[in-house]
């Protein structure tokens, strides 16, 4: 069994930052495998935000948060990171924490939410104007 907790969301104004984490656990759990990050706004749908490889050598990022979140991780901690700044109001969502991606981790991997095996209860964000 596999548990993913996230925590680190909250309410912001525009330009703010907020640090997301995700921590790993359970006797299946498998802290050297892809993860990702992603969010899900009210009546859209779930969208890839971030992801990176096993051992953090590799990140990957969709075209709306390039340049402004940083995935990381901390494989001694089981833990998986979202930096987020220059927070935007069209970044409100519900974050999500993924685990394990039964395909290749890459950036075709954000457009495939079924690829990953695992799944946190989700974070709240909200950014104001």
């Amino acid at each position: 069994q596999v548990h993913l907790v996230e925590s680190g969301g909250g309410s912001v104004q525009a330009g703010g930052a907020l640090r997301l984490s995700c921590v790993g656990s359970g006797d299946t759990y498998n802290r050297y495998s892809c993860m990702g990050w992603f969010r899900q706004a009210p009546g859209k749908e779930r969208e890839g935000v971030a992801a990176i490889s096993a051992f953090g050598d590799s990140s990957f990022y969709s075209d709306t948060v390039k340049g402004r979140f940083t995935i990381s991780r901390d494989n001694a901690k089981n833990t998986l990171y979202l930096q987020m700044n220059s927070l935007k109001p069209e970044d409100t969502a519900m974050y999500y924490c993924a685990a394990e991606s039964v395909v290749n981790c890459g950036g075709a991997v954000l457009t495939i939410p079924s690829g990953f095996r695992y799944w946190g209860q989700g974070t709240q964000v909200i950014v104001s104007s």
